[in-house]
């Protein structure tokens, strides 16, 4: 790498790096608001206090959270490692369908059909359930395809593309189109999950009703916990040798080649851990929002992704959440006032930050007290000022000798 662009990287990092102690206080006092404070809002306050905290703002702010757990899992592969995915939606929509699947078969015989079988298949005529959504039927086994069906996906494709030393922009066409080859697949009627439609009308999670507001209370704290354990394990796992050598491969792969490492297997854990990760935040996703079908997968939402974790700043742990969060608020903001409007704003924020604010938003108190450092303590003096006169013992000439 030019020296001068590892002074820009240096520089960059600098001002993305935020004091332990003030992320720290910052992550407690989020934690605090996340889990006691706005449950308590929503649960003890009546609906005419001013602090009331209505059943729907708990149940989207638990839809920001499910973002923010999958913007991590960009950052982790980006910000940390330098590798830059546009697939990983698909493995937060796997995580969605895995848990979905057990949603659909827990509404038993009251659906549109009253029938043992989900809505669709009934529509579409299937005889009887297929064989690979019995397992589905118990919760243990759910909560298991979540894990390891996004983490088969990631390993296989992980390891044929590492192992071919594929990086850069051949490895994000590459996950992108593995990610539009999906949503094609899923989008099809005899894919057996639902086809354009995808799986809704949930009624039940372990026997709870998802349309009582104490259900959904429940579901966004087990969100906000997941992201909180989320930024642990991944605080603690960059702040080990090899989260080190993870940044190195970031910062200059083939010297890592050179010191004797095998970067591919790093590549591939990480890949593989932040697929699992991304596929947690969709299994916790879907219950709230209450669908998955295949445009959770399409490629331009994990471009929104990259855009959250840019405007964020990727690299560090909290700018994807605060991005994630500001991104999808400002979005919920705009498609009501401007609907169609939305993805040119979505555009010139992207651009915005690029060109003025690559730190992203974690980088502003940083540039702001640099700024302060800089600046003069006193004002230049203007052109209308008058200039001092010159001393004429240091202006005079000097006497020649004759």
């Amino acid at each position: 790498m030019p020296k001068a662009s590892q002074t820009t990287v240096v520089r960059q990092a600098r001002l993305r790096r935020i004091p332990a102690r003030i992320e720290y206080l910052g992550v407690g006092l989020a934690a605090v608001l996340m889990t006691v404070v706005l449950p308590c809002c929503n649960a003890f306050t009546p609906a005419d206090n001013v602090f009331h905290l209505s059943d729907f703002s708990i149940n989207l702010y638990g839809k920001y959270l499910s973002y923010a757990i999958l913007a991590i899992s960009v950052d982790l592969l980006w910000g940390y490692t330098g590798l830059l995915s546009l697939g990983q939606c698909l493995f937060f929509s796997l995580g969605g369908y895995a848990f979905g699947m057990h949603l659909m078969l827990m509404i038993g015989k009251l659906g549109q059909y009253h029938s043992a079988l989900p809505d669709f298949m009934v529509f579409l005529g299937y005889p009887k359930l297929p064989l690979h959504w019995v397992p589905f039927r118990h919760f243990w086994f759910a909560a298991a395809a979540v894990i390891w069906v996004p983490g088969v996906v990631a390993l296989v494709f992980g390891f044929l593309a590492f192992r071919s030393r594929i990086r850069g922009v051949y490895f994000s066409i590459l996950t992108q189109a593995l990610t539009y080859a999906a949503c094609l697949m899923f989008f099809r009627n005899d894919f057996t999950f639902g086809g354009n439609n995808g799986l809704t009308d949930f009624k039940f999670v372990l026997g709870h009703d998802l349309r009582r507001p104490a259900t959904q209370r429940g579901l966004y704290l087990c969100t906000g916990l997941l992201l909180l354990a989320t930024y642990a394990l991944c605080k603690w796992l960059t702040a080990t040798k090899f989260g080190k050598v993870q940044r190195a491969i970031r910062d200059s792969e083939n010297r890592v080649l050179f010191s004797g490492y095998a970067t591919a297997n790093f590549k591939l854990f990480v890949f593989v851990l932040s697929a699992i990760i991304a596929s947690l935040a969709g299994a916790l996703y879907v219950p709230q929002v209450g669908i998955i079908n295949p445009s959770e997968m399409a490629t331009d939402k994990s471009l929104e992704a990259v855009v959250w974790v840019a405007v964020g700043g990727r690299g560090t742990l909290i700018g994807p959440i605060l991005g994630a969060i500001s991104v999808n608020a400002l979005k919920s903001w705009a498609t009501r006032a401007y609907p169609d409007l939305w993805l040119i704003i979505l555009g010139a924020l992207f651009i915005f930050v690029v060109l003025f604010l690559p730190g992203g938003i974690v980088s502003i108190p940083a540039r702001i007290s640099a700024w302060r450092r800089h600046k003069p303590l006193l004002p230049p003096q203007s052109g209308m000022d008058p200039a001092p006169e010159p001393d004429p013992a240091k202006t005079s000439s000097p006497t020649l000798a004759p």
